[in-house]
Protein backbone atom coordinates (compact mmCIF):
# COMPACT_ATOMS: atom_id res chain seq x y z
CA UNK A 1 0.00 0.00 0.00
CA UNK A 2 1.25 3.74 -0.67
CA UNK A 3 2.76 5.55 2.45
CA UNK A 4 5.49 7.91 2.34
CA UNK A 5 9.12 6.17 3.49
CA UNK A 6 9.90 9.00 5.61
CA UNK A 7 8.37 12.12 7.05
CA UNK A 8 9.70 15.29 9.10
CA UNK A 9 7.22 14.79 11.54
CA UNK A 10 5.68 11.55 12.57
CA UNK A 11 2.08 12.56 13.37
CA UNK A 12 0.11 15.46 11.77
CA UNK A 13 -3.18 17.82 13.14
CA UNK A 14 -6.32 16.67 10.90
CA UNK A 15 -6.96 20.29 9.56
CA UNK A 16 -10.01 21.09 7.49
CA UNK A 17 -10.41 21.34 3.71
CA UNK A 18 -12.43 24.27 3.28
CA UNK A 19 -13.08 25.70 -0.75
CA UNK A 20 -12.76 23.55 -3.94
CA UNK A 21 -9.52 21.93 -5.80
CA UNK A 22 -6.86 24.73 -6.46
CA UNK A 23 -4.64 22.18 -8.08
CA UNK A 24 -5.07 18.88 -9.62
CA UNK A 25 -8.49 19.77 -11.31
CA UNK A 26 -7.95 19.14 -14.61
CA UNK A 27 -7.09 15.90 -16.96
CA UNK A 28 -3.04 15.97 -17.74
CA UNK A 29 -2.09 12.06 -18.40
CA UNK A 30 -5.27 10.50 -19.46
CA UNK A 31 -8.07 10.79 -21.46
CA UNK A 32 -10.69 9.65 -19.11
CA UNK A 33 -10.66 10.41 -15.38
CA UNK A 34 -13.03 10.77 -12.68
CA UNK A 35 -13.28 14.25 -10.39
CA UNK A 36 -14.25 14.43 -6.50
CA UNK A 37 -17.45 16.23 -5.52
CA UNK A 38 -17.37 16.70 -1.85
CA UNK A 39 -14.22 16.75 0.43
CA UNK A 40 -12.74 14.02 2.16
CA UNK A 41 -9.97 11.62 3.38
CA UNK A 42 -9.09 8.83 1.06
CA UNK A 43 -7.23 6.25 2.99
CA UNK A 44 -4.15 3.85 1.38
CA UNK A 45 -6.26 1.11 1.15
CA UNK A 46 -9.46 2.80 -0.63
CA UNK A 47 -6.86 4.07 -3.44
CA UNK A 48 -5.68 0.30 -3.33
CA UNK A 49 -9.01 -1.19 -4.04
CA UNK A 50 -9.94 1.17 -6.42
CA UNK A 51 -7.35 1.13 -8.90
CA UNK A 52 -7.42 -2.94 -8.67
CA UNK A 53 -11.14 -2.50 -9.61
CA UNK A 54 -9.81 -0.81 -12.66
CA UNK A 55 -7.09 -2.63 -13.88
CA UNK A 56 -9.11 -5.61 -13.08
CA UNK A 57 -11.82 -4.45 -15.61
CA UNK A 58 -9.66 -3.04 -18.20
CA UNK A 59 -7.63 -6.63 -18.96
CA UNK A 60 -3.96 -5.13 -19.39
CA UNK A 61 -5.06 -2.90 -22.00
CA UNK A 62 -4.94 0.88 -21.44
CA UNK A 63 -2.56 3.11 -19.02
CA UNK A 64 -3.97 4.15 -15.43
CA UNK A 65 -2.53 6.93 -13.04
CA UNK A 66 -3.61 7.92 -9.45
CA UNK A 67 -3.19 12.04 -9.38
CA UNK A 68 -3.61 11.36 -5.39
CA UNK A 69 -0.68 10.55 -2.74
CA UNK A 70 -2.03 9.24 0.99
CA UNK A 71 0.60 11.69 2.80
CA UNK A 72 -1.36 12.73 5.91
CA UNK A 73 -1.07 10.23 8.72
CA UNK A 74 -4.24 9.69 10.82
CA UNK A 75 -4.13 8.43 14.18
CA UNK A 76 -6.44 6.80 16.92
CA UNK A 77 -6.67 5.76 20.30
CA UNK A 78 -7.56 1.98 21.22
CA UNK A 79 -10.94 1.90 22.06
CA UNK A 80 -11.86 2.40 26.14
CA UNK A 81 -8.66 4.45 27.02
CA UNK A 82 -9.73 7.03 29.26
CA UNK A 83 -8.94 11.01 27.78
CA UNK A 84 -5.72 12.56 28.01
CA UNK A 85 -2.45 10.73 27.79
CA UNK A 86 -0.86 12.17 24.36
CA UNK A 87 -2.25 11.85 21.00
CA UNK A 88 -2.70 8.43 19.72
CA UNK A 89 -0.85 5.88 17.08
CA UNK A 90 -0.33 6.48 13.03
CA UNK A 91 -3.63 4.26 12.42
CA UNK A 92 -3.42 4.86 8.60
CA UNK A 93 -2.44 7.24 6.19
CA UNK A 94 -4.91 8.81 3.52
CA UNK A 95 -5.43 11.85 1.57
CA UNK A 96 -7.22 15.19 1.83
CA UNK A 97 -9.04 15.19 -1.14
CA UNK A 98 -10.93 18.38 -2.33
CA UNK A 99 -14.18 18.55 -4.52
CA UNK A 100 -12.94 19.16 -8.06
CA UNK A 101 -9.70 17.11 -7.70
CA UNK A 102 -8.82 14.45 -10.46
CA UNK A 103 -8.60 11.09 -8.81
CA UNK A 104 -7.68 8.56 -11.56
CA UNK A 105 -6.82 9.22 -15.01
CA UNK A 106 -7.05 6.38 -18.00
CA UNK A 107 -6.06 6.82 -21.59
CA UNK A 108 -5.25 4.09 -24.55
CA UNK A 109 -8.94 2.41 -24.09
CA UNK A 110 -12.18 3.06 -25.41
CA UNK A 111 -15.16 5.19 -23.83
CA UNK A 112 -17.07 2.28 -23.09
CA UNK A 113 -14.27 0.57 -21.10
CA UNK A 114 -12.90 3.71 -19.64
CA UNK A 115 -16.26 4.41 -18.29
CA UNK A 116 -17.00 1.39 -16.11
CA UNK A 117 -13.69 1.36 -15.31
CA UNK A 118 -13.76 4.10 -13.33
CA UNK A 119 -17.47 3.38 -12.19
CA UNK A 120 -15.87 0.19 -10.65
CA UNK A 121 -13.52 2.37 -9.27
CA UNK A 122 -15.34 4.83 -7.81
CA UNK A 123 -17.48 2.33 -5.63
CA UNK A 124 -14.87 1.65 -4.00
CA UNK A 125 -14.17 5.48 -2.89
CA UNK A 126 -15.94 7.02 -0.22
CA UNK A 127 -16.66 10.71 -2.43
CA UNK A 128 -18.91 11.45 -5.06
CA UNK A 129 -17.16 11.49 -8.27
CA UNK A 130 -17.31 12.51 -11.98
CA UNK A 131 -16.68 10.92 -14.83
CA UNK A 132 -14.63 13.51 -17.38
CA UNK A 133 -13.39 13.64 -20.90
CA UNK A 134 -10.40 15.12 -22.15
CA UNK A 135 -11.65 18.41 -24.44
CA UNK A 136 -9.61 17.16 -27.09
CA UNK A 137 -11.27 13.50 -27.42
CA UNK A 138 -13.23 12.82 -30.44
CA UNK A 139 -16.04 10.39 -30.27
CA UNK A 140 -15.32 8.03 -33.50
Amino acid sequence: MLQPKKTKYRKQQKGRMKGNATRGYSLSFGTFGIKTLKSSFITARQIEAARVAATRYMKREGQLWINIYPDKPLTRKPQEVRMGKGKGAVEFWAAPVKPGRILFELSEVSLEVAKEALRLAAQKLPVKTRFVVANDFLKN
